[in-house]
């Protein structure tokens, strides 16, 4: 099927294949390749998965299971149907793979096959606990464990998990006498009444281990065993066609040089199994919706990911990328990605549509009519750009912007005191007001000291007063690395351990306070930060104090009496050798300018949570940091590319996609946003309780201010500790409260308002139809609009007050008001 489309004011023709065209055919691969992450195998158990690769009209897919598999010296290795290779005896073994006239040779060098089978431990054992599920956070690994039996969150300690294992309740769950009858084993395959149902099948591999082990005397891996240092997972990404499959393999890579297939070993999770499934053996199976995946493997403490990707089905012209406009790096970065997954961006947004969006998005505030029409007469082919600069420079770019930072920073002031709040408020918006560079910023509030009377910085110590309270919040903020879960226990996605946690809240030790402290629930006294010469962090555990210590890499010492160790923490925090800095910003500023961050949660950067477009935000924050962290910098780059100013209509190739910015996704406005245009609009100022009359929304200080409107459209709870992330939801609660707010009735019905001074100006209809069009929309009225706009002046003994009331009404009650297109 052959379709015509116009795109960019280009002619193209696009070739569309249904996934049921290509799910059908089985075709003949070009060539054929065998991969093995080990060269050689080594003990009695040892085996490999090995993977057949060909080339299929240009793609790599997977043949593993096509294949006919043969070893030529059965007595050194065997090989399944599935490619994986195990140990017989020692010696080289030839592996040979044959589909049609393709066949592909692999040589193995096998040794170690008369040593006695020993499994240990945290060798082999534990992965197998892991992959089961024993120790996940819904069963053993729970805070409290499962039934009187707790394992380590994800096998993390142990030490803890040997000892519940072989030593806790007199060894009652394992019996070396006869391992089969151990409790370990009659629960796990569900012999014995077991909450989490059956975890091991009783012939398989994994049961012959641990019975293994446990009628050895359940040993432990000796400590001078090699450690094991990463593991890698092959392949790493791979493009894939819908209901295709392709098998992982996964190797361990030790501290002595030497390597070990732990495919069987290792437990595997996709981020989107509704595109990538993937079954226990690590083999994927792609659905039939086209887009993006990464899969995680765990072996031990250690994650790899592999990421796929489904492109759309159908030829695109290559031609027609190449010719797509380039504003700067970012269209770039984005139309590779979009070419990879055969996406067509969606067309530029109108002159109206993109005045309306960055207004809101740099000011929060809309365009006036007059700015509206001025804009749309302007002929220039730089006006775009021009506007940005004028927004820049406008003052409301610093309270809207420092009202999205204070969501993350601003306490509870009934905890810490009105005043240190207040003060805390204020140093933000100035901060914003002088374009402090982002790496001062964060400077001057990890370093913070001084009264929080007269530092407003400083109130974020008031709030919190603990190293391990202090410590995640940091790095969750500044970094986009959540450390809480490693407060307790290793974190379960990521490298950190307690040590990591607790070196890093070393920092925080020698904060010292002067002052009446905290007395909830109102704590007005004045406190004063400083930095005291004594002060330690010891692990929870071992009680051994813990140094100052960086999250990775090097930091200069922090251990002088007569020096802040947090000065140190702030040097290497702003390095140009800390990638998560700017990494972490820019994907914050990136996510609210463009509806979903380059990663999401935005605040979340780990390897198992990887990027949409890992090149385009590396560009970002390399640009960043080459421009000063010049925030101003970083929105102007974003909102001139020809990306932000695509429009949010979907077109055939791309209504699906929701990560790639193949368009521009809508936002709900902010609620203060929302509530500030509605003033706008109807020419009626808010009012707020405890703040000067005639304030915006966008500048009040605190969130304990009422207003049940700002409430119901998502403004954070202030009982919440910070940081608070807003949901960008709709909800019928807003849309019935929008309808019968008596807020929104006091201001369209005001004498004072626009609407009846817009129907005593003896306008036309026609004209104030207009007229409101570019107060709430922001743009001209089509035709059609018009004459449905001119309906409401035409009825029967309506006035034109309350036909403009009406329409006013009507239009701020829709979607297109309440939403940023």
């Amino acid at each position: 099927m052959r379709t015509l489309a116009l795109f960019f004011g280009m002619s193209l023709i696009v070739a569309t294949v249904g996934p049921r065209e290509i799910l059908a055919a089985d075709p003949e691969p070009t060539n054929l390749t065998l991969l093995s992450g080990v060269p050689t195998l080594h003990g009695p158990a040892a085996r490999q998965q090995i993977l057949a690769i060909g080339k299929v009209d240009g793609l790599q897919v997977d043949l593993t299971r096509r294949v006919k598999w043969q070893s030529e010296t059965p007595e050194v290795v065997a090989v399944s149907a599935e490619g994986v290779a195990r140990a017989k005896g020692d010696g080289e073994a030839r592996i040979l793979a044959t589909l049609g006239e393709h066949t592909a040779h692999l040589t193995l060098q096998v040794s170690g096959t008369t040593e006695p089978d020993r499994p240990t431990f945290e060798r082999d054992v534990m992965p197998l606990l892991s992959r089961a599920g024993c120790n996940a956070g819904a069963c053993h690994g729970k805070a409290r464990g499962q039934n009187g039996f707790q394992l380590s969150i994800l096998a993390f300690d142990a030490d803890s998990d040997f000892a519940a294992i072989a030593l806790e309740a007199r060894g009652r769950r394992v019996f070396p006498a006869a391992p089969e009858q151990s409790l370990l084993l009659l629960k796990g395959t569900a012999k014995l009444s077991h909450g989490g149902g059956r975890r091991l099948d009783p012939d398989s591999e994994a049961m012959a281990t641990v019975v293994r082990w446990i009628e050895l005397g359940m040993p432990r891996t000796p400590r001078e065993a090699p450690r094991l240092d990463r593991i890698s997972v092959v392949p790493s990404d791979r493009l894939m066609t819908p209901g295709s499959d392709q098998q992982l393999a996964v190797t361990a890579h030790f501290s002595d040089g030497s390597a070990q297939d732990v495919t069987h070993l290792s437990a595997f999770q996709s981020n989107e199994s509704g595109i990538v499934e993937v079954a226990a053996n690590g083999l994927l199976k792609a659905g039939p919706i086209p887009g993006e995946a990464a899969i995680t493997a765990r072996f031990r403490d250690k994650f790899a990911t592999s990421e796929v990707t489904i492109p759309l089905p159908g030829e695109v012209s290559g031609n027609l990328y190449a010719a797509l406009p380039r504003t700067n790096f970012i269209d770039e970065h984005v139309w590779t990605k979009l070419k990879r997954l055969g996406i067509l961006p969606s067309e530029p947004a109108g002159d109206a549509t993109y005045l309306r969006r960055v207004s809101l998005d740099i000011i929060g505030r809309q365009p006036s009519p007059d700015e509206v029409r001025a804009f749309l007469a302007d002929p220039s082919p730089e006006k775009r750009p021009m506007l940005v600069d004028r927004l820049l420079q406008r003052p409301e770019y610093a309270d809207v912007w420092a009202n999205k930072w204070l969501d993350l920073l601003r306490p509870n002031p009934y905890r810490v005191g009105i005043k240190a709040v207040f003060n805390l408020d204020a140093w933000v918006r100035d901060a914003f007001r002088r374009n402090m560079p982002y790496d001062q910023f964060v400077r001057e509030i990890v370093t913070a000291q001084g009264s929080t009377f007269h530092n407003g910085a400083a109130t974020i110590f008031r709030d919190r007063r603990d190293p391990d309270e202090i410590a995640p919040m940091m790095s969750q903020l500044f970094l986009g690395i959540r450390l809480d879960c490693a407060k307790c226990h290793h974190h379960p996605f990521e490298a950190w351990g307690q040590e990591d946690f607790y070196g890093f809240a070393a920092y925080f030790a020698r904060i010292g306070r002067k002052g009446t402290g905290l007395s909830p629930p109102i704590s007005g006294s004045e406190e004063i930060m400083f930095t005291a010469k004594e002060g330690v962090v010891k692990h929870p555990l071992s009680g051994e104090v813990l140094p100052p210590k960086p999250l990775f890499g090097k930091a200069r010492e922090a251990n002088d009496p007569d020096s802040d160790p947090r000065e140190a923490l702030a040097d290497w925090m702003t390095s140009s050798e800390n990638p998560y800095l700017a990494e972490v910003i820019v994907n914050r500023v990136w996510a609210d300018l463009m509806g979903r961050g380059i990663v999401e949660p935005v605040d979340d950067l780990r390897a198992t949570n990887p990027a949409s477009n890992p090149p385009l935000l590396k560009a970002l924050a390399d640009d960043f940091r080459q421009h000063k962290h010049d925030l101003k910098h970083l929105i102007r780059t974003i909102v001139s590319s020809t990306v932000y100013g695509l429009s949010s209509e979907p077109n055939e190739r791309n209504s699906a996609d929701t990560r790639n910015y193949s368009r521009h996704y809508r936002q709900r406005l902010r609620a203060e946003v929302m509530l500030d245009a509605i003033a706008d609009i109807t020419q009626v100022a808010n009012t707020f309780q405890g703040v000067p009359a005639n304030s915006r929304a966008v500048a009040i200080w605190t969130h304990r201010t009422p207003s049940l409107f700002l409430d119901t459209f998502g403004r954070p709870d202030p009982n919440q500790d910070p940081p608070c992330e807003r949901t960008p939801d709709t909800s019928v609660t807003q849309a019935l409260h929008l309808m019968n707010s008596p807020e929104l009735h006091r201001k369209i019905t005001s004498d004072e308002g626009r609407a009846a001074k817009l129907a005593a100006t003896g306008k036309n209809p026609a004209e104030i139809v207009e007229e409101l069009y570019l107060l709430v929309y922001n743009r001209l009225p089509t035709d059609e609009e018009k004459a449905i706009g001119q309906e409401f002046f035409a009825q029967e003994k309506v006035k034109p007050r309350q036909a403009t009331e009406d329409l006013l009404w009507a239009l701020i009650n829709s979607a297109e008001f309440v939403f940023k297109d």
